[in-house]
């Protein structure tokens, strides 16, 4: 429950810290997380299938 509680402050503060960006800024800070996202998905799921032929 406790995570429950963090998990909606820290997302109503990163929310309202976006409302008073830019929306270019916001856009764009947007794209940079989800690029690395897809990066880091691509290699966890590469290592993962490494790790499981190497068996």
């Amino acid at each position: 429950m406790i995570f429950l509680v963090a998990a909606f402050l820290l997302l109503g503060v990163l929310v309202g810290a976006a409302a008073h960006l830019p929306p270019a800024v916001a856009l764009t800070a947007g794209a940079v997380l989800g690029c690395w996202l897809l990066i880091f998905a691509y290699r966890e799921r590469r290592r993962t299938r490494i790790e499981e032929g190497a068996r």
